[in-house]
């Protein structure tokens, strides 16, 4: 239990996927923002595969992999924030709200998105490679069976929160903002991505 509820704290801090979560929540709705969350939760198992695998210590280790990483997520960062941004600029106020539903990006689309910004993620990296492994003991059995019972369940925390974040931008989206109200969140949206990115990457890796 002390495990779970430590998780599921790391795992509703707000970052650039939760914000991802928000935004499609707004967009197309609850079942389509999880849907995109389903790239994410791919990304962090791939992660729990390789600190089962052993791999953990070695990745958090390479200064020279986490760099790499480090500047992967800042580029990935940059992009969505920079085509949020000028997607709202580029909508008049003549525009629909909402495009057709032809034109809408495919909901695999989302899952990329989110499965690039949770693996090209440095913080993610060390909580699978610093966070979990402290809630091993090794007195009580397998050592990896343990790393793979308590990744299995940070993803059910990382899942739940995303969805505390979905609903949350379902339930914006479902007030009908004007379009105006709209581009402004999409501006504060894409804002808040190029600053994580530009956080991302004052910091050492």
């Amino acid at each position: 239990m002390g495990f779970l509820a430590a998780a599921l704290l790391v795992a509703l801090t707000p970052g650039a996927n939760n914000l991802l979560a928000l935004r499609h929540g707004m967009a197309r709705g609850f079942l389509a923002s999880m849907t995109g969350v389903c790239g994410r939760l791919v990304a962090f198992a791939v992660l729990v595969l390789a600190v089962v695998a052993g791999l953990g210590p070695l990745l958090s280790a390479s200064e020279w992999a986490l760099t790499a990483i480090k500047w992967a997520g800042v580029a990935y960062l940059l992009y969505l924030g920079v085509t949020i941004l000028w997607t709202s600029f580029r909508q008049g106020g003549g525009r629909p709200l909402d495009p057709p539903t032809d034109d809408r990006p495919p909901l695999n689309s989302l899952a990329r998105k989110e499965f690039w910004v949770a693996i090209t993620n440095p913080k993610a990296i060390l909580v699978f490679t610093a966070f979990v492994p402290q809630f091993v003991t090794p007195a009580h059995g397998s050592v990896t069976a343990q790393l793979a019972t308590l990744g299995a369940a940070y993803l059910a925390a990382e899942a739940t929160a995303a969805a505390v974040f979905a609903a949350a931008g379902t339930a914006m989206g479902a007030i009908r903002l004007s379009r105006r109200a709209h581009r402004r969140l999409d501006r504060a949206t894409g804002g808040v991505l190029l600053g994580m990115a530009g956080v991302l990457a004052a910091e050492s890796a």
